[in-house]
């Protein structure tokens, strides 16, 4: 093992125990608010749209009050879109892009589609630029059956009476630097693995759903997202993050079975978005534009192919 890249709690090749995850929480402070940052901007929301809470998160002595944004004028004749960004926390342009795009674009779907926006739905990871929830799991691999992260259980619970009425789920999501230098060794550490170094991919793309793929409607998307910042290209072994590339900009998991967020709400088009905000060519303002832009591309889609014609 190359010591230089071992992280500093816990002993190499062996999990951490409770011991370890109280030492790794220990170093986790808050470094903004979510409170001044997440919750006055879904707050001024109520004038157009109906905002209602889903659950707690109790992590003493924190707690964090979850909130949902819907269209005010749901039809069920009308098909379902769900945004949710913050799964993890420190991907910044997913909460930023999911309230950007319900404060200016949202409302152009007013009578076309029924809207669910999550904006924030890892608000401790949001509050301490984290991937992990306070327990140090990761809640986008805990969309499952009794799930382990309190946050993935909460958002299954509030999608689990639609599902099967969502026509798209887009998920928004960052690749940063950070994932090669905190975030990935990390999780080596605390699996008792030994960490292999990988690369960041300079620029946009998606994840498409291995099990369901909709390569026109990923298509789509990075054609409206182009516009807005750079596609990530293929590395030299037409991977991107260890993944091949089946189209530009595009990789597969398969989301169920990774217990991945897009999986939740059983809809025939799910994408998720990974932005670049590390790139010197990408500002923070470019990266919540291209969430927007993603979203509304998304949304669009759906409406013009809609599931069972």
């Amino acid at each position: 093992m190359n010591d230089a890249s071992f992280y500093p709690i816990g002993t190499p090749g062996q999990p951490w125990g409770a011991a370890e995850k109280a030492q790794w929480r220990a170093r986790q402070v808050p470094q903004r608010r979510y409170a001044e940052d997440v919750l006055p901007a879904v707050e001024a929301l109520r004038s157009h749209f109906d905002v209602s809470q889903y659950g707690t998160l109790d992590y003493a002595p924190d707690q964090y009050p979850l909130f949902a944004v819907r269209s005010r004028d749901w039809n069920s004749a009308l098909p379902t879109m769900l945004v949710t960004g913050g799964i993890h926390g420190y991907e910044t342009s997913g909460v930023q892009g999911a309230l950007q795009f319900l404060q200016t674009r949202a409302g152009e779907y007013a009578g076309r589609s029924n809207l669910l926006v999550v904006p924030c739905v890892s608000p401790w990871g949001y509050e301490r630029i984290q991937r992990w929830n306070a327990d140090a799991i990761d809640p986008n691999r805990s969309f499952m059956a009794n799930s382990p992260a309190a946050e993935s259980a909460a958002l299954m619970s509030l999608v689990a009476p639609l599902r099967g009425s969502i026509a798209m789920h887009i998920d928004l999501h960052e690749t940063t630097d950070t994932d090669e230098t905190e975030f990935r060794p990390a999780l080596a550490a605390r699996d008792g693995k030994p960490f292999e170094p990988g690369l960041i991919p300079d620029g946009f793309y998606l994840v498409d759903d291995g099990e369901n793929p909709q390569p026109a409607f990923q298509t789509a998307v990075n054609a409206a997202v182009e516009r807005v910042t750079h596609i990530a290209p293929a590395d030299d072994k037409g991977e991107i993050i260890g993944s091949p590339v089946v189209a530009p900009g595009v990789i597969e998991y398969p989301l169920e079975k990774l217990g991945l967020c897009a999986s939740v709400s059983g809809a025939r088009y799910t994408t998720t978005t990974e932005v670049y905000p590390d790139s010197p060519r990408a500002t923070p303002q470019q990266c919540n534009d291209a969430q927007v832009a993603a979203i509304c591309a998304a949304i669009d889609y759906a409406i013009a192919h809609p599931v069972g014609r």
